[in-house]
């Protein structure tokens, strides 16, 4: 009788860890370093959930991939949580994509949720709301919070207001009542700027292309950004720089559009 109900508890804790696995969210598909999941040390090709905290130590970094594409770099000395995370391919009206930045920097690169149900994508961080349209950004938070729209688009929401960031633009939060403003690259602190170019160089995948009104879309995520959307996002201010990646200075034509 014993060795059957070992047996039975066995076959329970399996079966158990088999479901948490098969919905886990992302995977852990590349580290550098001291990497965490919660206290625990982090390895290569691990499954991560939602409602889990990753951690990066000094000189460390991190990789990782949802199970919509959708990409993640974590930095050195960076706190990223993944607040609430759901994905089914054939069910688009059940998307979500809630992430916390609350330490660090990272990049993101969109994946099917974000291609095909933008407006249910957020970074928070603590200056602002970031959403994203077709997207690969980078944030620093160094107090304040740095923008770097790599591809696509993003707006940032706070108390002051909403901005759009156009492709090839750097843009401030100075905090969590006032509007974003862009900036030039040679404006960014040394720890911002460090950290974008650390950031640039990971080897990711291409953000996936947005798909088209009311058609789902694929598993396979394709080349090719997309330009910045056109007013009308609920933001307040729309900034249209020129290149503004590391190393690149930035041109003098900026679009306003004021609402």
């Amino acid at each position: 009788m014993t060795i059957i109900r070992s047996a039975h508890y066995a076959l329970a804790a399996a079966a158990l860890v088999f479901s948490a696995q098969a919905f886990a969210d992302a995977t852990i598909t590349w580290i550098k370093g001291d990497v965490r999941v919660g206290n625990d040390a982090a390895n290569a090709n691990q499954r991560v959930f939602s409602g889990a905290t990753i951690n990066t130590g000094i000189g460390a970094q991190a990789v990782l991939k949802f199970d919509d594409q959708q990409q993640v770099v974590l930095n050195e000395n960076t706190t990223f949580r993944i607040a609430d995370f759901r994905y089914r391919p054939a069910e688009p009206r059940s998307d979500r994509v809630v992430f916390d930045l609350l330490r660090g920097a990272l990049r993101f690169i969109t994946g099917i949720v974000g291609a095909r149900n933008p407006n249910v994508v957020a970074l928070r961080v603590p200056q602002a709301t970031i959403g994203i349209r077709g997207t690969d950004f980078m944030v620093a938070l160094v107090n304040p919070a740095y923008v770097n729209v790599i591809s696509g688009a993003v707006s940032t929401t706070n108390a002051g207001g909403s901005v759009v960031f156009g492709a090839g633009s750097i843009g401030q939060v100075p905090s969590a009542s006032t509007l974003a403003a862009p900036i030039s690259s040679s404006a960014l602190p040394p720890a911002a700027s460090s950290a974008f170019s650390n950031l640039a160089a990971a080897q990711v995948t291409p953000a996936v292309a947005p798909a088209a009104a009311g058609s789902a879309t694929s598993g396979a995520a394709t080349s090719g950004a997309t330009a910045a959307p056109s007013a009308g996002v609920g933001a307040a201010v729309t900034f249209g720089i020129g290149a503004a990646l590391i190393g690149t200075a930035v041109k003098d034509s900026t679009t306003t559009t004021r609402h």
